[in-house]
């Protein structure tokens, strides 16, 4: 059964989503607060597929800091963001912590369902693929992407990474020195029917060199073409 955790603190919108999710084949888990949805993942272990984390919560847990918990307990979880039209730094703050998605309100249950179906595929992806005999390893200069085990060394150190991240490099090491543009990584990661916009794409190349770069301003190895998008160099 696909697992899901549903935060959000005004009951009807909860009810809602939790509502339209039941009907999609999601086994819903719902909370009304951070806190409450922390213990219930605690609870149960960690043992959700995806969460679906409101930004605006009282408490000492809104969103982005339940996004940030759920993150730090597990990089495979898939994370999407509930925000409202005016929350822009919020939209990008939640993906700098970890999330790999966000709706913005109003929005309507084909595309919820539709965004929560793209972030399971993948989390069922990586899940599938660590039984499946494949390459398991692409080396790029001093990094190497292990593909059974989703990790990436830098000089034999581990990086940790989500699985968007993962998904990004993996991308990257597959086609190195080709410039690729933000509609084919946004496709490729995120699916064909994405209904988002591609400025997700910009916000994890951001978190990732972060991770990855000597100098994240100065970036030697995800290289910014521009007018068009991002090229892998080693």
């Amino acid at each position: 059964m696909k697992k899901i955790l549903v935060v959000e603190d005004e009951q009807a919108i909860r009810e809602f989503v939790v509502i339209n999710l039941k009907r999609a084949g999601y086994n819903a888990y719902e909370a009304e607060n951070g806190e409450k949805a922390l213990e219930i993942y605690e609870r149960e272990n960690g043992d959700f597929d995806v969460a679906v984390l409101d930004i605006m919560m009282p408490g000492q847990y809104d969103g982005l800091a339940v996004c940030k918990e759920l993150r730090r307990r597990s990089s495979s979880i898939g994370i999407i963001m509930l925000t409202a039209k005016t929350q822009e730094m919020d939209k990008v703050s939640g993906l700098m912590m970890g999330a790999d998605d966000y709706v913005t309100k109003p929005f309507s249950p084909s595309e919820l369902v539709a965004r929560v179906d793209a972030v399971y595929r993948r989390v069922a992806m990586t899940e599938s693929k660590g039984d499946s005999v494949f390459q398991e390893e692409i080396k790029s200069g001093n990094f190497a992407l292990n593909l059974r085990n989703r990790t990436l060394l830098k000089n034999g150190k581990p990086i940790e990474l989500t699985q968007v991240e993962f998904q990004i490099m993996e991308y990257f090491f597959s086609n190195p020195g080709t410039a690729l543009d933000r509609t084919e990584i946004l496709k490729h990661v995120w699916g064909e029917n994405y209904f988002g916009e591609e400025k997700i794409v910009d916000v994890n190349i951001r978190r990732l060199r972060m991770k990855i770069e000597d100098e994240p301003s100065n970036p030697k190895h995800i290289v910014t073409v521009w007018g068009l998008g991002y090229r892998w160099e080693t």
